[in-house]
């Protein structure tokens, strides 16, 4: 359709006449800036790195056995989990771009030593776990800078497109991350992994040098010491009337969303003797429908209100993960499979850009660090403690009790008003 019918159609549809060129620069202003788009190119190329490099370190850690494989992937978690309040204070502090391009640095350096050091010694335990222990200091302080910096390049009504379009980009490297970290770790070992790494940082780095913040957002000022910044970012997470319900749907869909794909679908599948393949068309399936709702989003922006659309997602994630547990059979599980895709996708296409677009300008980092801490404790947690049901109730009961979690929190949410009456990213641009 040409322009000029679409503004005719839209003068039937308001019964307001379009003027010559006002269509064109509305619509010139939907689109996301340059500068994020580069930027996304810059995160995306560093994930695919990152990618190689985690399967590479689990790889080559399990070598050494069990005890060995999971101390060195705990590595990486227990640092970040413990400074990722104060990497977020940081990042508040100095401004995210220059912790962003610091944190690069830092690992295009570690990763060339660490090339240079498996070259010649191997992968031994203990540069493992070393290797872990940088990672997860170094994710402290890059992941609440990364998740403020959309805030910083886009306007606030753009959020939702440009986080799905992330999202979307993100999904398509875990599904191919896999498959080509394991054959260049099988052809050049762990050494490889980091060179690897290694020029997917020094792309981003230079990324990061050209990319300028679009949106004016003040470094916070330092009035208190780095830790009481830090825990302040908690205080305001949860004192705030949308952030406040916003963290804990996302705890929620952590601990009993997330658990349900990667821990108890292949349990479910075991004792339902359904078979690894069924198993893999459920993961499948879920991946289709979060992948799509995702695409939609990127292409037309919210579907309704944030809140009201994260709170309804979780309810419908809940139906799925209720039909799956009740599966007379793996066709059914596929289906709910499906339907857990698409709460899926709808939650996090909608919450991410509500609790980036609710956080104060002076707390950005602050709030992301606190969302990370959130997730991450959530799915710890709930990880052991959905297994140790498995183990004394069966998969098909712990499911249950998953998805009637998930539809409770649902309507906890939508009895929440700040977070049902949000209009983020609705706004009459």
């Amino acid at each position: 359709m040409a322009a000029s019918d679409e503004a005719a159609e839209e003068t039937k549809e308001t019964g307001v006449a379009a003027l010559p060129g006002v269509y064109d620069e509305r619509h010139r202003e939907d689109r996301l800036p340059r500068a994020y788009t580069l930027w996304l190119v810059g995160i995306l190329v560093s994930l695919v790195g990152n990618s190689v490099f985690y399967f590479a370190l689990g790889w080559a850690a399990s070598e050494y056995g069990g005890s060995v494989a999971a101390l060195a992937l705990s590595a990486i978690t227990l640092p970040r989990v413990l400074f990722l309040l104060v990497g977020g204070a940081v990042s508040d502090r100095v401004s995210a771009r220059r912790v962003l391009i610091t944190s690069d640095a830092v690992m295009l350096i570690f990763s060339l030593f660490l090339a240079a050091v498996a070259y010649s010694l191997g992968a031994p335990p203990l540069l493992l776990i070393a290797a872990g222990v940088v990672v997860g200091i170094v994710d402290a302080f890059y992941l609440p800078a990364s998740g403020s910096m959309p805030r910083r390049l886009v306007d606030k009504a753009q959020l939702p497109r440009a986080l799905s379009l992330r999202q979307v980009g993100g999904q398509v490297i875990n599904m191919g991350g896999g498959p080509l970290a394991g054959v260049l770790v099988g052809l050049a070992g762990f050494a490889g992994a980091a060179v690897v790494n290694a020029v997917t940082f020094a792309f981003t780095l230079v990324v990061l040098i050209a990319v300028r913040p679009q949106q004016h957002v003040p470094p916070a000022p330092k009035t208190d010491g780095l830790l009481k910044e830090a825990l302040n970012g908690v205080k305001v997470a949860f004192s705030h009337p949308v952030l406040r319900p916003g963290l804990w749907l996302t705890g929620a869909a952590a601990g009993f969303l997330l658990p349900v794909l990667s821990l108890l679908v292949p349990l479910l599948a075991r004792e339902e003797e359904w078979g690894a393949g069924a198993a893999g068309l459920v993961f499948g399936a879920q991946g289709v429908g979060m992948v799509a709702v995702t695409l939609v989003v990127v292409k037309r922006g919210p579907l309704g209100r944030p809140g009201l659309m994260a709170a309804s997602a979780l309810i419908l994630a809940g139906g799925g993960v209720l039909a799956l547990g009740l599966s007379p059979s793996a066709t059914v599980a596929v289906g709910g499979g499906l339907v857990i895709g698409i709460g899926n996708g709808t939650f996090s296409t909608h919450i991410a850009p509500l609790v980036l677009a609710s956080s104060p300008d002076s707390h950005l980092s602050r709030i992301q660090a606190v969302l990370a801490l959130v997730q991450s404790f959530a799915l710890l947690l709930m990880n052991n403690v959905l297994g140790a049901l498995v183990d004394l109730q069966g998969a098909s009961v712990t499911v249950v009790v998953c998805a009637v979690t998930l539809v409770s929190v649902g309507l906890t949410g939508l009895a929440s008003g700040p977070l049902r009456n949000d209009r983020t990213g609705l706004t009459r641009r």
